[in-house]
C-alpha cells in the first residue's frame, strides 16, 4: 500500500516540470490520470538525445510511470466534459499551460474548484501568473540564466555554463510535489481544498537560499575570479581539477592538511576566500603528477573531501549506487525491459514503487472512462467522433 493509495491525480501538464510532480505522487501510491491530446502529450514528439524507443521515447518513459493516459480533445465540448466530470473525482488537479489556455479551456481554477471544492488545484508556471513576464516562455536554460546562479561559478571573462542537468525543471517539479502535499495535509486537518502556485523564477531563486542569503544579508558581491572555481562563495580550492590520467574533485578540503597532502606546505598560511585565485593556480599545477586514483587514496589518508568525477556509464556501475537501488529496472509493454532513476526518497511503512510503465497514448481511456459511468458504446462513439484515442 502506498501513501497516497486511494487519492486521484489529474495531470494535464506537458514537458518536464509537471509531469515529474505528478509522477512523484504516482509513486506514492496515487491514481494519476495523464490528460492529454489525443495526438499524444508534446513530450511524446520530443525525444532527449534522440532516445526515441518503440513506441514510448526515454524523455516520456522516464517522466510518466506510474499514470493511466486519458487521450481526450479539451477544445470539443465532449471532452470538456469528460475531464470536468473527471475533476470531479479529483483530489489533485495539475496544470502548466501558458498563461490564458486553463480559462480558455475551462480547466482554470474557479471552474474546477466550482465542480470539487475539496481539489488541490495546483497551477505552474514560468514566471507568476501576473506582471511584466507572464507572457516570457518558462524554459530551463532561461530561468537558469535569469536566476543569477550561472555567476556562481568558473573564471571571470568566460561564458558562463549552465549546470549539467535540467535543473530549474527538477526545482520546479519538486516544490510543486511539497506544495500539492502540504495542501493535502491541510485538507485532511480543515475539509478544505486550496489553490497551489509554484512558478520557476521563485523556484530558483528559494533554492538560492545561502547563496542569496550571502549578497542581500551579508553584501558580499558575486564575483568571479581569474582561475576557475566551483562556487563564488565558497573557499578554496572547490572545483574540478586534472590529473595524470583524468580529473578530480576538491571540496573545500582543510588548507593544512591539503598542504600536508600535496606537500605544498604554502597552502597552510593561505586563506581561502581572499587568495582563492592563487590557491586554485597551485593546486591545479600540482595534481598532474599523479593520477586520479592515486590522489583519493592520499585525500582519504588525510581525511580531506576529494572525490572522482563520473560519467553516466561509470555512475550506474558504481557499488554505492547499486548498493542504493538507486535506479528501477522494469518491463514496459513496448520497451521491454527499461532501466531508469528511482526515488530519491525512503519510506519504511508504505515506500515508492514502479507500479505500471509510462502509459501509450489513451491507454487507459476506455477504462477510465468506465469508472466514469460511460457506457462502451458512448466512449466508442466519441473516439469516432475523435474527442477521444484509445491505444491498440
Amino acid at each position: 500500500m502506498g501513501v497516497l493509495d486511494g487519492y486521484r491525480v489529474v495531470d494535464l501538464s506537458i514537458a518536464m516540470a509537471g509531469p515529474l510532480a505528478a509522477m512523484r505522487l504516482g509513486d506514492l501510491g496515487a491514481d494519476v490520470i495523464k490528460v492529454e491530446p489525443v495526438t499524444g502529450e508534446w513530450q511524446r514528439h520530443a525525444p532527449a538525445g534522440g532516445a526515441t524507443g518503440n513506441q514510448v521515447n526515454a524523455s516520456f518513459l522516464s517522466l510518466n510511470r506510474n499514470k493511466r493516459s486519458l487521450a481526450v480533445n479539451l477544445k470539443s465540448d465532449e471532452g470538456r466534459d469528460i475531464v470536468h466530470r473527471l475533476a470531479a473525482t479529483a483530489d489533485v488537479f495539475l496544470q502548466n499551460y501558458r498563461p490564458g489556455v486553463a480559462e480558455r479551456l475551462g480547466m482554470d481554477h474557479d471552474t474546477i474548484s466550482g465542480l470539487n471544492p475539496r481539489v488541490v488545484y495546483v497551477s505552474m508556471s514560468g514566471y507568476g501568473e501576473s506582471g511584466p513576464y507572464v507572457t516570457r516562455p518558462g524554459q530551463d536554460l532561461l530561468l537558469q540564466a535569469m536566476s543569477g546562479a550561472m555567476l556562481s561559478t568558473g573564471r571571470d571573462g568566460d561564458p558562463p555554463a549552465p549546470a549539467g542537468t535540467y535543473a530549474i525543471d527538477a526545482i520546479t517539479a519538486y516544490s510543486a510535489f511539497e506544495g500539492a502535499l502540504a495542501a493535502l495535509l491541510h485538507r485532511e486537518r480543515t475539509g478544505e481544498g486550496q489553490r497551489v502556485s509554484v512558478n520557476m523564477l521563485d523556484a530558483a531563486i528559494a533554492v538560492q537560499m545561502q547563496e542569496l542569503s550571502v549578497f542581500t544579508v551579508g553584501g558580499v558581491p558575486q564575483r568571479r575570479g581569474r582561475e576557475p572555481h566551483g562556487h563564488t562563495y565558497i573557499r578554496a580550492p572547490y572545483g574540478v581539477f586534472a590529473t595524470k590520467d583524468g580529473y578530480l574533485a576538491l571540496g573545500m578540503p582543510r588548507l593544512d592538511g591539503l598542504a600536508v597532502a600535496l606537500d605544498l606546505p604554502e597552502l597552510a598560511d593561505m586563506d581561502g576566500h581572499t587568495q582563492r585565485d592563487e590557491i586554485t593556480s597551485t593546486v591545479a599545477r600540482r595534481l598532474p603528477e599523479r593520477t586520479t586514483a592515486e590522489w583519493l587514496d592520499i585525500c582519504a589518508r588525510h581525511d580531506l573531501w576529494a572525490g572522482p568525477v563520473y560519467g553516466y556509464a561509470e555512475l550506474v556501475a558504481d557499488p554505492q549506487v547499486r548498493h542504493n537501488g538507486s535506479f528501477v529496472t522494469y518491463d514496459h509493454r513496448t520497451e521491454g525491459t527499461v532501466t531508469t532513476p528511482g526515488f530519491p526518497y525512503g519510506l519504511s511503512a508504505a515506500p515508492p514503487q514502479v507500479r505500471r510503465g509510462a502509459p501509450l497514448v489513451g491507454e487507459h481511456t476506455a477504462e477510465i472512462l468506465g469508472e466514469l459511468g460511460y457506457p462502451p458504446e458512448h466512449a466508442a462513439e466519441l473516439v469516432e467522433k475523435g474527442v477521444l484515442a484509445c491505444a491498440d
